[in-house]
C-alpha cells in the first residue's frame, strides 16, 4: 500500500476540484483503484504505488485547472486522464538495424515520406501492426500518412480494398438543414479523408475506384454488420466515437487486414457527458504488445507555422 498527499486547505477550490457530490473524485477512484479522502488540508491518496503516482499526476493538474477557472467538469477529468494515462509513444527514431519509414508512392513527380521523427514512429508503427492508434493535434498528418500507407498497400497488392471511415457527428450544425440528398448531406464529414486521397491517387483513378468499390469512403453507421477481409481501414476523427461506436468498429477488422485509428482527444464533438470511444480504446487495449500505440506532439505537426502557434495557445488555455 501506498500513500500520497496533497496540501489544499481552500474550502472553495476542494469543492471545484472534488465535483457535484464528488463526482470528479469518484471518477478517479473508479480508474486508478485507488482510495482518495480530505481532513486536516490535505488530499490523501492511497492505493498500489502506480495507481497512486497517475492519480496524483491528474489531481495536480486538476487542482491547477480549479484555480484558475473555479471549477472542474468530469469532462475535464476524462479529458486529463486520457492525456496521462495513454500508451508509451513510439519511439521516434528508427531502431540502427532498419531503415528510416518511408510511404512507398510518387504522385506528382514527388515522393510522400514522413517529414518528422513522430511520422516516422507512425509509419512504422502502421508498417509492423494489423491495428494501430495515432493520437495527434491537428497538422501532424495523422489522418495524411494513413491513407498514404493504405495507397502504398493497395498498390503493393496486400490488400484488396481501401475503407475511410468518420463518424458523422454534428460540430455546431444540423445534418438536416444541409442542401441535397444525403450523399450530399455527409460529403463535408467525409471531405478531409477525399481531399488526403486525392493527393496520392489521380482525380479519375480515384473515382474509378470508388465507383468499383475497391475504395470507400463512407460514415462510421455503414460499418455495422460488416467483416472486412484483405481490407486497410482508416477511421479518422476516432475521438468522436462513443464506447459503443468503437467496439463495433474494432470487431470489423478481418483476416488479412489492417486498421488505423486516429484522433485528437482534445477537439471533441460528442455531446456533453458522453465518453468517448478512443479514450476508452487507450485505456482498456493498452496492455495488448500486439496493438501498436502512437502519439504525435505539437512537434510533428507539418502544416502552416502557424498551426503549432494556434495549437499551443489553446492547449495552454485548457491545462
Amino acid at each position: 500500500m501506498t500513500e500520497a498527499t496533497l496540501p489544499i486547505t481552500d474550502p472553495a477550490e476542494v469543492l471545484a476540484l472534488f465535483g457535484p457530490r464528488d463526482q470528479n473524485v469518484r471518477t478517479l477512484r473508479q480508474l486508478f483503484d485507488v482510495r482518495i479522502t480530505h481532513r486536516d488540508g490535505r488530499i490523501r491518496v492511497a492505493g498500489d504505488r502506480q495507481g497512486v503516482t497517475e492519480a496524483t499526476r491528474v489531481l495536480e493538474r486538476l487542482r491547477r485547472m480549479a484555480q484558475r477557472n473555479g471549477e472542474v467538469s468530469v469532462d475535464d477529468v476524462q479529458r486529463i486522464v486520457a492525456e496521462q494515462t495513454a500508451p508509451p509513444i513510439a519511439s521516434p527514431g528508427a531502431p540502427a538495424d532498419r531503415p528510416a519509414a518511408e510511404v512507398d508512392i510518387r504522385h506528382a513527380g514527388r515522393r510522400i515520406k514522413p517529414r518528422s521523427p513522430g511520422q516516422a514512429a507512425y509509419v512504422d508503427a502502421i508498417h509492423d501492426h494489423d491495428l494501430t492508434f495515432c493520437i495527434g493535434p491537428a497538422g501532424t498528418g495523422k489522418t495524411y500518412l494513413a491513407v498514404a500507407t493504405a495507397v502504398e498497400a493497395l498498390k503493393a497488392q496486400q490488400v484488396r480494398k481501401i475503407v475511410l471511415v468518420r463518424p458523422a457527428i454534428e460540430a455546431g450544425e444540423n445534418l438536416g438543414f444541409l442542401p441535397g440528398d444525403l450523399r450530399a448531406k455527409l460529403n463535408p464529414y467525409l471531405r478531409p479523408l477525399l481531399d488526403a486521397l486525392n493527393e496520392m491517387v489521380d482525380f479519375d483513378q480515384s473515382r474509378k475506384l470508388m465507383e468499383d468499390e475497391i475504395i470507400e469512403v463512407i460514415p462510421l453507421a455503414y460499418m455495422r454488420g460488416r467483416t472486412l477481409n484483405d481490407a486497410f481501414i482508416i477511421l479518422d476523427e476516432a475521438q468522436n466515437t462513443t464506447t459503443a461506436q468503437m467496439k463495433m468498429f474494432l470487431t470489423r477488422l478481418g483476416e488479412r487486414s489492417r486498421m488505423v485509428v486516429s484522433g485528437d482527444i482534445s477537439q471533441m464533438d460528442l455531446p456533453r457527458g458522453v465518453y468517448s470511444g478512443l479514450r476508452d480504446a487507450l485505456h482498456r487495449l493498452s496492455s495488448i504488445e500486439s496493438i501498436g500505440f502512437v502519439r504525435l506532439q505539437r512537434a510533428d505537426i507539418v502544416r502552416h507555422p502557424l498551426v503549432q502557434n494556434i495549437v499551443d495557445a489553446y492547449e495552454a488555455s485548457q491545462d
